[in-house]
């Protein structure tokens, strides 16, 4: 077997992202779980077979789909654009693990107004590490502006939840159970735009075709994060919609009147079951490497584009997840 060679573009998805299934494939990697159990020495590795293949040094004995499987190890635990290492609660890995535990207790202990204020804060203290860690762009963010957005997006999420609470009190008991999902959703707006502020005060890096920077932009920021916005909440709507219903048709029954003690566990698993596809399906809706239009651009970044690259018609972001 000779060595691998060096025309591997490892610098993009392995699956065609022009198309929806190839998107989804790359993003059911991705998000696997059981990148969670990768040690750190086994990270270490795949970010040095990455790194040597990038730069010309072909790991002996290496073949295609150890690169291939390598690349995806990087990409699950460290962020593209700093190449730091994600905190590991921030990985997309995490996801479903993670929302499916939160998610399950947002659903179950809806009832309460402490709980209710306790689960969406946990929530969006989650969903805050999430959106920070998997931000477009290497723009450094300071503790303070860090610190303001959190607050804002955390106490923004809550009075949502408590608010739609509130409205829902007299109305029929399937509708209570909805409350979690609609102040997930809403919360959503506040805390992804919050937490990326950053990229809409500074631009994110656009690029062109190979990669080469072009300067930064504010209107490609708010693309990407309103592309996000609705990936998240799509995510959200079959774990936070398909349960609620189903339990109240299971409670209704004799079989669970019996052992009420199965309805978390059972509710639980419902949740985690729908994440599982949810999670990398919604991730596909939006090429992760996303395009936008020379012409939509600020006007100083086209026309520094025009003038340097006057053949460039189209620029590349990173959309974050």
């Amino acid at each position: 077997m000779g060595e691998l060679p060096l025309d591997i573009n490892i610098q993009e998805p392995r699956w065609d992202q022009s198309t929806f299934l190839g998107r989804a494939r790359h993003f059911f990697t991705v998000t696997d779980p059981r990148n969670l159990l990768l040690s750190g020495a086994q990270l270490e590795a795949s970010r040095n077979i990455v790194q040597n293949y990038r730069a010309g040094m072909v790991t002996p004995g290496l073949t295609e789909d150890q690169l291939w499987r390598a690349k995806y190890v990087y990409d699950s635990a460290f962020h593209p654009d700093t190449g730091e290492k994600v905190v590991l609660i921030g990985r997309m890995s995490a996801q479903v693990p993670m929302n499916m535990t939160i998610t399950g207790c947002m659903l179950i202990f809806y009832r309460q107004t402490p709980t209710v204020v306790f689960w969406q804060w946990l929530n969006q203290s989650f969903n805050a590490i999430v959106n920070y860690s998997n931000r477009s762009g290497d723009a450094p963010i300071t503790v303070g502006q860090l610190g303001t957005a959190y607050v804002s997006a955390t106490t923004g999420a809550v009075a949502t939840a408590l608010g739609l609470k509130s409205l829902t009190k007299h109305l029929p008991p399937l509708v209570g159970r909805f409350v979690p999902f609609a102040a997930v959703a809403a919360a959503n707006c506040i805390n992804i735009p919050l937490m990326r502020q950053r990229e809409l005060q500074v631009g994110i890096p656009v690029t062109n075709e190979q990669g080469q920077r072009l300067g930064h932009s504010v209107v490609a920021a708010k693309q990407g994060i309103f592309q996000v916005v609705i990936s998240r909440i799509c995510m959200a709507i079959p774990a936070m919609a398909i349960p609620p219903v189903i339990m109240d048709t299971l409670e209704k029954k004799d079989f669970l009147k019996r052992r009420p003690w199965l309805g978390a566990p059972l509710q639980m698993g419902l949740v985690g079951f729908c994440l599982v596809f949810a999670t990398p399906l919604c991730c596909a809706l939006f090429p992760q490497r996303s395009s936008i239009h020379v012409s939509r651009l600020e006007r100083e970044l086209r026309v520094q584009i025009q003038e340097q690259n006057p053949s460039i018609e189209v620029v590349y972001y990173n959309k974050g997840l």
